[in-house]
């Protein structure tokens, strides 16, 4: 089962690696931000599924 996870945690890492290395080569540094609000927005919902977090993502809205 631990094979398992270092296995999608090097997934994850290649995915970052070539994602910088594209933006590098391209000079798609305009794409920056659209990712980071993305990421942003992922943990913003990751986070609102704990119950005790909930009251203070409402004051945000």
């Amino acid at each position: 089962m631990a094979g398992c996870y270092i296995g999608h945690r090097m997934w994850f890492i290649e995915l970052i690696q070539d994602f910088w290395f594209f933006l590098k080569e391209r000079k798609a540094w305009w794409m920056t931000p659209i990712v980071v609000v993305l990421l942003l927005l992922v943990v913003l919902i990751l986070v609102g599924e704990k119950a005790a977090v909930l009251p203070f993502i409402y004051t945000l809205f």
